[in-house]
Order: structure tokens, then C-alpha cells, then sequence
């Protein structure tokens, strides 16, 4: 081989050569990288400004579920920097997402806050951001559950109790028809088939009274009002059937109080309250409708000696439809929206509604509404403070819980 040949092909080898080294070495620093990145808990940057600034709560977790990185709202849920994820599920998720490599998301039962706090409905959105980082994100949706559990519910409800009456209107007129040719019998079906439209008129009525409570519009008639202008207005709507049923009310308390709203809503809160007394009171007893000033509210109270309201109903009273006892309504012919109307006609004015019962004791209840200045001409005209109870025989138009 001649001097140039051996020359040219050192010079090849050792090309190979360092090519081979420089492979080698690239493929090693390749794999460190990999080694480090699958190692590392470093938050990458700019992550953690991000989380800083989210409403929802968010955090970043390592492998071991700890939390390396979390927003502000994150913590009503215990989920805290440093700290490790104190919610079997949310591990559950994180692990699952790691390890799929994808995106994970699942609807938990959370608790936020404390003991005895109530639990939450959210969805988890847990997503790989690394080998050994997750990113998790929660939505609260209880709320927009609740909302729309309620509507299904008022359709649901509604839909059902208009069936009722329109079906007896339907089977009366066969009726009346079917005895055209006997007097007595007609006049008893049409006197049923006018009790079935009214039921089912006073039902309308109610129906478009809640929703228009529940609507986003501001109430039209805002004044200041006195409350002994309402309790007379509610107690005279009354009249008539407490006074068929027995019942007595008694109305008692501070008087020449003034709160902001609409007058008309008001009464027909507190005259839904008061029939309600009667439906439940014994013939023979007596209701109470006592005014008390409590620093800067106004509490109306109408307490009867009834049969009571377990516990167990206490807290879906105010539901719309919901009746503790369906045999009783059926006979008094009420809607079950008598208290649904008063719990949204009192929100609706700043205030709250409070019950307490016992079973075979009665029970009260309580609408809480904030105080106003008297107007500059309610002293005006004739006032007379009148030192004993007023005592009056009412009826109700036949509401029921």
C-alpha cells in the first residue's frame, strides 16, 4: 500500500471514529435529559403565575400527590402547597391521567371547607404535564345542577298537578252530559266541574306569581311600607274561611314599622302564611300574627297550635309542589306553592324566612325583613295605638304546605 493509500485511510477511520464517539455521547446526553425531565419536580415556568391568577381551583401535582403548585381558590378544598391531596378520588384521578399519558376528567363529591360543611358537585380535569407532574382543575357545578334539577322538577310537577284538574273538568262534562235528564245530578257535577276551574285557576295564578318572583326584573312597586298596612290586607283576605274553619287570629306586637317593597307581594306572603296556620290549626284554636322590632329588622311572626312539621320535611318545605301531607291538600285543594311564594317574595326583599316546629306542638314562622325609616307623612291623618290584641275570625282560601 503506498504512503497516500494509508494515509487516506487512517484518516477515514478516525473519521468513523470520532462520528461514532459523537453519536455516542449525543445518545447519552439524550438519555440524561430524558432520565432528568422524567425525575424532576420543577414546576416549569411561568405555571405557577398562571395558577396564581385562575378563579377556579387548580393545582400542580407530583407523583406522589403532592402538591407542588396551587391557585388561591384551591384551598376551601385542602388543597394546599406542600401538602399532599387529601381526597382519595382526586389521587384516584391524578394517578389514572399519569398514567394514560391523556386527559382525564370525572364529576366527585367534594367537601369544601371544614366539617360540617356540605359537600360540593365538580368536575376534575386532570391532565400530564410531564412524566411525574399533573395538572388538576376544578369546577364547582353545583349550582348550575341545583338550577337545573329545578327545573325538571318544576316541569315535572307542574305538568302533573295541571293534569289533575283538567282531567276531572274533562270526566264532570261527560258527566253533566251523560244526566242531562236529571236535574239533581247536574247541578252537583257543575258545582264539582266549578270547584275543579277554580282549583285549577288558583294553580295558573300561582304558577305565573313564582316565576314572576323568580324573574331577574326588579320588583315594579317599590315604596316604603308599613307593615300594619300588610297585616291587614293579609289577615281580611283571610277572613272568610278561617272563619268557616273555626280558627281565631290574634295579631299582637309592635306596631308603626315601615319596610321597602311591594305591598301587594308582601300580603300575599303573609296570607299564604296565615291560611297555611288555619289549614294545619284545630277548630276552636287561635293563630298568632306578633311584629317585633329586632335591632334593624322587622320580624313577622304567625305561630299556630297545629299539627306540626317533622323534621325530616323541614327542609324541603319550601320547595315548590313539595306536601307533607297529600291526603289533607287533596281536601283543601291547595297548590303546595303557597311557601315556595313566600320564601321567593321575601328574598326578593332583602329578608329570609324562618320556621321552627315540633310535632303536635304547631309552629311559626318567621319572615325577617330589614327596617326603614318611617316616610315624613306617616304622621299624618288619624292614628289611634290600639293597647289591646286585636282579635278577628279568618278563614283561608284552602293553601297547604
Amino acid at each position: 500500500m503506498t504512503t497516500t493509500a494509508a494515509a487516506l485511510l487512517a484518516l477515514l477511520v478516525g473519521s468513523l471514529i470520532g462520528a461514532g464517539i459523537a453519536v455516542v455521547i449525543f445518545l447519552s446526553l439524550r438519555a440524561r435529559d430524558r432520565a432528568q425531565a422524567h425525575s424532576s419536580r420543577a414546576v416549569p415556568d411561568g405555571i405557577r403565575e398562571v395558577l396564581h391568577g385562575m378563579e377556579d381551583p387548580a393545582a400542580i401535582v407530583d407523583a406522589s400527590s403532592t402538591v407542588l403548585a396551587a391557585s388561591s381558590a384551591a384551598a376551601p378544598y385542602g388543597i394546599v402547597e406542600a401538602a399532599a391531596l387529601g381526597s382519595d378520588d382526586l389521587r384516584r384521578v391524578a394517578r389514572k391521567a399519569r398514567d394514560a399519558a391523556s386527559v382525564t376528567a370525572e364529576t366527585l363529591r367534594l367537601m369544601r371547607g371544614a366539617p360540617p360543611a356540605e359537600s360540593r358537585l365538580v368536575t376534575v380535569r386532570a391532565t400530564r404535564v410531564s412524566p411525574r407532574l399533573t395538572l388538576i382543575v376544578l369546577r364547582d357545578i353545583t349550582e348550575r345542577e341545583r338550577v337545573e334539577q329545578m327545573r325538571r322538577d318544576f316541569v315535572a310537577n307542574t305538568s302533573h298537578e295541571l293534569k289533575t284538574p283538567v282531567g276531572a273538568v274533562s270526566l264532570l262534562a261527560e258527566a253533566i252530559e251523560s244526566a242531562a235528564d236529571d236535574p239533581e245530578q247536574v247541578r252537583v257535577f257543575a258545582s264539582r266541574l266549578t270547584a275543579e276551574a277554580q282549583r285549577l285557576a288558583s294553580l295558573t295564578s300561582r304558577i305565573m306569581n313564582l316565576s314572576r318572583l323568580q324573574a331577574s326584573d326588579e320588583l315594579s312597586e317599590m315604596r316604603d311600607v308599613a307593615v300594619d298596612e300588610v297585616l291587614t290586607s293579609a289577615i281580611e283576605s283571610s277572613m272568610i274561611q278561617a272563619a268557616a274553619s273555626g280558627v281565631e287570629i290574634v295579631r299582637g306586637g309592635d306596631r308603626e314599622l315601615f319596610v321597602r317593597g311591594d305591598a301587594q307581594v308582601l300580603s300575599e306572603a303573609l296570607s299564604n302564611l296565615i291560611v297555611n296556620a288555619v289549614a294545619y290549626s284545630p277548630h276552636g284554636s287561635k293563630v298568632g300574627v306578633g311584629v317585633k322590632r329586632v335591632d334593624d329588622v322587622v320580624e313577622v311572626a304567625v305561630t299556630d297550635r297545629g299539627i306540626g312539621i317533622p323534621e325530616a320535611d323541614q327542609q324541603r318545605i319550601f320547595e315548590r309542589f313539595y306536601r307533607t301531607d297529600q291526603a289533607r291538600s287533596r281536601r283543601t285543594g291547595g297548590t303546595g306553592l303557597g311557601l315556595s311564594i313566600v320564601k321567593h317574595a321575601v328574598q326578593r326583599h332583602g329578608g329570609e324566612v324562618r320556621l321552627w316546629s315540633r310535632p303536635g306542638r304547631g309552629s311559626t314562622f318567621t319572615i325577617r325583613l330589614p327596617l326603614v325609616d318611617a316616610p315624613l307623612d306617616a304622621g299624618m291623618g288619624k292614628r289611634k295605638k290600639k293597647k289591646k290584641k286585636d282579635k278577628m275570625k279568618a278563614p283561608l282560601n284552602g293553601e297547604i304546605r
